[in-house]
């Protein structure tokens, strides 16, 4: 139990820094949703402030996007850190630098916030580093995780082989669930304590993350693309560096098919290497954006209709919505750990004679 946990938790660690790399790559995904939102948000926003309107949304685009600061509630902000590289080296400053005491982008050091992202004024290069709210959520979950594990690790360790109690009987089941239920399952008898660990740790890691951007004032970690590429890059690596000589085998020379059916047959199974990581990606990502989406619309009705009847229906709406949703928090971290361990299933699997 004790070399699983730490595997857990540097297979984590792994994780959270590879994601505050790729938050670079989610700024240039989510700008040119927020320049094109920009376009029209700023040419109408006379407009809209005049006669009242709610712009719902550039609200909703905000919510579910990545940010310098993490606002809780609204005028209930923290200030996050940030991390550049520019010609005159590496700046480490506050994100409150970057706005007035309105919110409105102000230049710092020859550098301003502009859609989401940090810009040298003068236009030279800036290689931003900055912790994230999606950032600072994963490192939360971080810690979270290292501190419930290591718990339940010293309980076995002073209880051994006793019945669980505290948190450890609420992880055990589902730790117990996920070994024998997915991963012996699809991976077999001889092979599935190596990759135990990792997939462990993708399924804890996809499940806490998924919760925590259900409370109030919670990130968007899981619905940030960036962070379920890694995830499926991750994944993609493990699964096809420990692929066999049969594995490869039925990519490149499907055995008991004619040698004029590969030049159709090989291409599509070499494309289908890559398409299973991207629909990893894709689906995580749809599913949990999808479910923040959907209540922050419903919510909106109350302001957009401004008929104080629609409240109860919706608060029940919402309510129903949020229990759906701790369902689905639940249902995607098993999906995505269970279509990563049948992938790896399927490239260590022995060959039939």
């Amino acid at each position: 139990m004790k070399k699983l946990y730490f595997s857990n938790i540097l297979a984590f660690l792994f994780f959270a820094a590879t994601s505050v790399f790729a938050q670079e790559e989610h700024h240039a995904d989510s700008t040119a949703e927020h320049a094109t939102e920009a376009v029209t948000s700023h040419s109408e926003a006379g407009e809209a402030h005049e006669e009242g309107k709610l712009d719902l949304g550039h609200l909703i685009m905000h919510h579910i996007g990545d940010d310098h600061k993490w606002e809780f509630a609204h005028g209930v902000s923290v200030y996050l850190p940030c991390i550049v590289k520019t010609e005159k080296g590496i700046e480490v400053f506050s994100s409150s630098n970057l706005e007035d005491e309105h919110g409105n982008p102000v230049e710092y050091n020859g550098l301003k916030l502009e859609h989401g992202k940090i810009h040298a004024v003068d236009g030279s290069h800036v290689l931003d580093f900055s912790i994230t709210k999606n950032v600072a959520s994963m490192l939360l979950s971080a810690v979270l995780l290292i501190v419930i594990f290591l718990s339940v690790a010293g309980s076995y360790k002073k209880r051994g082989l006793q019945s669980p109690k505290g948190f450890q009987s609420l992880i055990e089941p589902i730790i117990i669930f996920i070994r024998d239920e997915v991963v012996k399952n699809n991976i077999g008898e001889k092979h599935y304590r190596r990759f135990l660990p990792y997939l462990l740790t993708l399924f804890f890691f996809i499940w806490f993350n998924n919760i925590l951007g259900l409370l109030p004032g919670g990130a968007n970690v899981t619905g940030n693309i960036a962070v379920t590429l890694v995830l499926a890059v991750i994944t993609f690596f493990v699964t096809n560096l420990n692929g066999k000589s049969t594995y490869w085998g039925h990519i490149f020379a499907m055995p008991g098919v004619p040698k004029w059916l590969l030049v159709i047959l090989t291409p599509v199974e070499i494309l289908g290497m890559f398409i299973k990581p991207i629909s990893l990606m894709i689906r995580l990502f749809a599913n949990i954006t999808a479910g923040h989406i959907i209540m922050l619309s419903f919510l909106g009705l109350i302001f957009i209709l401004k008929v104080w009847a629609v409240v109860p229906v919706v608060t029940l709406f919402s309510v129903f919505m949020n229990i759906i949703e701790l369902l689905v928090a639940f249902l995607q971290a098993f999906i995505f750990t269970m279509l990563a361990s049948s992938y790896i299933g399927s490239a260590v699997e022995e060959g039939h004679h």
